[in-house]
């Protein structure tokens, strides 16, 4: 099972690719300084500009087709290993599909107002079980999806929050976590394969399920105490008291979670940081507690698991905001080589149910994720989809590059760069500082529709991951601890600083966006440093602090603690949080402005945005607004996604670039036909 590290609660869902969640804590000074030579010569040996690029419509960019794969925890692979489940947007929403050995694509699902994720198939035959939610509300229910194409509910109730954990090895019973009983915590049930009665087999106090062992003898649960520190917990369902026992007794501040348990449960696969900045993967023996270091390296190990017989380990690392990922040959200690892929990084490995096969996906910045299909023994792997259109020539888009530049008190800042191809000295572009969710998220290498289409209408982006970014260690990574919206924004600040020097960007056209955290940050540049950015696009942005944290989901009631911990409690903390907070400093704001908002938003209530345009408007800003009514911390929908892009590239050229404003297609309270 992949590690979930879920502290960074509101991460952007904005369908940025370059945005993603990673283990939460490390870093290595060395690994985040680097002479401003070397990122000179970075930028001075990108490709030459190219005299003209043909500058495609929003909607090629998002009518890519999103595939992902089910649940590593589930079975991916048919009963029969003819086919792999997955979940793809070719409708313009998410719906559960399967794949064969040649592409074919067979539906499974044919919802077109909410989102449906594949999670598994059964294991003998052609059940299914998926997700869904409500327009975007992430209230997820469990379904099994019968083989006459109905679907059946496992966890109704309007309030119910559920989740797949995973299947026993005998294949009889398969756990689900709901939070039915209490709102703010999750118990574990074990359902029957056979006929879905089920009985809850733990009731929580408040801690994370994480694993069940494949002989559903051991339960690992995670707390977070603060957002430093966190322990691992175990329950054995086998004793005469199935309470959970801590595991990671200690002192000071270490940062423990769950990878996975092996496939002969005899051994649990767990990320610690107490040995230096970064997560490394150790063992712990679950019959003698002993335990072992797995895998270290001068990165975070992101995650860890093994095949359904152990014969495979499949690890990876985040290097630099790049994933590297290893498939291990238990048996000779070799790894498996992967032929026929291009260059960019693998995720979401599969196993067929014989082993002699895995799917997987191949991520790249110039193509979204594509599925594939190998054969372990030769390494031989065959492409199912084809996720970019046909009608966009992947050379007119932009691999970007991993530069630093130093912040306001010296300390190097790590960015992922694009610059577009039509960039130079006697054509000098605009740029956009882009700043990721979190906090505590990170903007990493791989396709953004959102981003490629900015730079392909002639924006840079520097997707900066300023201090507080996970991935580079725990002293990068707590670097903004009480200091949200102050150190962490002049490293955003100075980002612009840096943009200004590079050969090819117009000094005085740069902007700045972002979604949620970023959102956050986007509304406090404008508002703390108001002539720092010529224009903010605040996506489902964080302007009232002390509202977001006592507005917090009951899901979260785990978390809450450590999120206070890292952010504030605004019990105590009020004064300082309402000093971080745009909406009571909205009458600085005068650069212009758009913001996006999803109605069903969970995280950061739409009142966020409303409250903030409405202030800035009454202050004399030029603000644009768009609200999607059915979506929720993201947009799952493909119509909203090009809606949304599209607006951004109509107000830059207006507001950035100067450009005389174009007819919109949408008006200011919501798309347009709204």
């Amino acid at each position: 099972m992949d590690m979930r590290w879920t502290m960074a609660l509101l991460l952007a869902g904005a369908g940025a690719a370059c945005t993603t969640q990673t283990p939460a804590e490390k870093v290595n000074e060395a690994a985040i300084t680097s002479p401003q030579e070397d990122i000179d010569q970075e930028i001075a040996d990108a490709p030459a500009p190219v005299d003209t690029v043909e500058q495609y419509p929003a909607a090629l960019f998002h009518e890519t087709t999103g595939y992902s794969l089910g649940s590593s925890a589930g079975y991916v692979f048919s009963a029969d290993d003819e086919a792999i489940l997955a979940s793809t947007d070719g409708t313009g929403i998410f719906n559960a599909v399967t794949l064969d050995e040649a592409g074919t694509v067979t539906p499974l699902t044919h919802s077109d107002d909410h989102a449906v994720y594949a999670q598994s198939f059964f294991p003998a035959d052609d059940r299914v079980l998926v997700t869904s939610d409500s327009g975007g509300d992430e209230i997820y229910h469990v379904y099994v999806r019968e083989t006459d194409g109905t679907l059946t509910d496992l966890t109704p109730g309007e309030e119910v929050r559920a989740s797949f954990i995973g299947w026993r090895d005998d294949g009889e019973v398969f756990y689900v976590a709901t939070n039915e009983r209490d709102p703010q915590t999750n118990d574990l049930y074990a359902y029957s394969t056979a006929d879905y009665s089920r009985e809850m087999v733990f009731e929580n106090d408040g801690k994370e399920i994480a694993d069940v062992s494949p002989d559903g003898r051991w339960l690992a649960l995670t707390k977070e105490r603060t957002n430093a520190d966190s322990n691992i917990y175990l329950v054995d369902f086998l004793s005469d008291d199935p309470a959970p026992e801590l595991i990671t007794e200690h002192e000071g501040d270490i940062a423990y979670g769950v990878y996975d348990f092996t496939a002969d449960s005899e051994t649990l696969i767990y990320a610690t940081n107490e040995f230096g900045e970064f997560n490394q993967a150790w063992t712990y023996n679950l019959a003698s507690g002993q335990e072992n270091v797995l895998i270290e390296a001068d990165w975070d190990v992101s995650f860890v698991f093994d095949s359904p017989t152990g014969r495979y380990l499949v690890s990876a690392i985040n290097a630099d905001a790049v994933t590297e990922l290893t498939i291990t040959d238990v048996e000779t200690g070799k790894a498996v080589e992967l032929k026929n892929i291009p260059d960019g990084e693998v995720g979401q490995v599969r196993f067929s149910r014989d082993e002699s096969e895995i799917a997987f996906g191949v991520n790249t910045d110039t193509s979204p994720f594509n599925l594939y299909w190998a054969d372990l023994e030769t390494g031989e792997a065959s492409k199912l989809t084809n996720a970019l259109p046909d009608a966009i020539d992947e050379d007119d888009l932009v691999t970007a590059e991993i530069v630093r530049y130093e912040s306001f008190d010296g300390l190097e800042i790590p960015g992922v760069f694009y610059m577009p191809h039509q960039a130079s000295a006697e054509n000098p572009v605009p740029a956009l500082v882009w700043v990721h969710g979190g906090p505590g998220g990170q903007s990493t290498k791989g396709y953004s529709a959102i981003i490629q289409h900015l730079v392909n209408h002639g924006y840079a982006v520097l997707a900066a991951n300023n201090r507080g970014s996970s991935g580079y260690g725990k002293t990068f990574y707590h670097m903004d601890d009480r200091n949200h919206g102050e150190k962490d924004l002049q490293d955003i600040v100075w980002a612009r600083k840096y943009l200004e020097g590079v050969e090819g960007i117009n000094p005085d056209e740069i902007g700045i966006i972002g979604g949620s955290y970023g959102g956050f940050m986007v509304a406090a540049a404008l508002a703390f440093e108001p002539e720092a950015f010529d224009v903010g696009i605040d996506i489902f942005g964080v302007t009232n602090w002390v509202r977001t944290l006592q507005s917090i989901p009951p899901w979260w009631g785990a978390f809450r603690d450590a999120l206070y911990d890292e952010m504030g409690d605004p019990e105590t903390d009020l004064e300082r949080l309402k000093r971080i907070s745009p909406l009571f400093h909205a009458e600085n704001i005068v650069k212009p402005m758009l913001v996006i908002q999803g109605a069903n938003d969970p995280r950061v209530l739409k009142v966020e945005s409303d409250e903030l345009v409405e202030a800035a408007r009454e202050n004399g800003a030029t603000v644009e607004y768009v609200v999607f009514p059915d979506e929720g911390h993201g947009f799952q929908k493909r119509a909203n996604r090009i809606t949304a892009s599209e607006a951004f590239v109509s107000f830059l050229d207006t507001y950035l670039k100067g450009e005389p404003k174009q007819e919109q297609a949408m008006t200011g309270d919501g798309p347009a036909g709204e």
